[in-house]
């Protein structure tokens, strides 16, 4: 039985919502509990987006796959996953969620709904950044699903992002929805709108260079495995060539 998009554009958002809420959160109270030394803010933060994005995953994947980024989505819908026009009814959920998500953070700590932020992120050196931490973050995916581990995928996802808080000089956004949501949040984890765009087109560079990398690493990358390529969905969720694929709950 398949599960319905209204469904999985539900747990789409939900999720991009939570893991938005999650990052400028914890940026937020990583600011104010350590304001005077920006590496340990930077080690609160990443700490907490990665063990928020485990539990969004294992929350909410099985519905909706557990993309909660365009990039994800879109790689997915090329090896067929998922179909392109589900791909691009969930880009609007994630973006939405997203932004939501950002000025749910802000009301919880008593700032401003909505404060763009003014924290400038454009460079040659975060343009770089940005395709390597997206890159890796697609190859690290759709490798444990060619391999048959999505099982590690939830935690794999979790830590790869929170390294990359730190082995890259742009923090790690490797995400064009989360990246516009940080934009409503002028606190230590937003991103001033003449950045998002830049950071947007490095994220595609980058999903763009993993297919192509995946494809010479792992050419016989399948439908049936892009299906649960984050983590198997629930009620056997019918995959593009007809299979189903076992529900989770087995």
């Amino acid at each position: 039985m398949n599960i319905p998009l209204r469904r999985r554009l539900l747990a789409e958002f939900l999720g991009s919502a939570f893991l938005a809420a999650v990052v400028i959160g914890a940026g937020i109270a990583a600011q104010r509990l350590s304001p005077n030394d920006i590496g340990l803010q930077l080690f609160e933060d990443a700490a907490a987006t990665a063990a928020g994005r485990f539990a969004i995953i294992l929350m909410l994947g099985p519905v909706s796959g557990g993309h909660f980024n365009p990039v994800v989505s879109f790689v997915d819908a090329h090896f067929g996953g998922i179909s392109r026009r589900d791909a691009l009814a969930y880009l609007p959920a994630q973006i939405a969620g997203c932004a939501l998500g950002a000025i749910v953070a802000n009301i919880m700590f008593s700032l401003s709904a909505v404060s763009i932020s003014t924290h400038h992120r454009a460079s040659p050196a975060h343009f770089l950044s940005e395709i390597i931490a997206t890159g890796g973050l697609i190859l690290v995916i759709f490798a444990l699903a060619r391999t048959r581990r999505t099982n590690f995928t939830p935690a794999a996802v979790g830590a790869y992002i929170g390294a990359a808080y730190f082995f890259t000089s742009s923090a790690s956004f490797a995400n064009p929805a989360i990246t516009f949501g940080r934009m409503f949040s002028n606190t230590f984890a937003g991103i001033a709108p003449t950045s998002v765009p830049s950071f947007a087109v490095a994220q595609i560079v980058g999903g763009a260079a993993a297919i192509l990398t995946l494809k010479v690493l792992y050419p016989d990358v399948t439908a049936a495995q892009a299906a649960d390529v984050v983590i198997p969905q629930l009620e056997g969720h019918r995959r593009p060539d007809g299979a189903l694929s076992e529900p989770i709950s087995r």
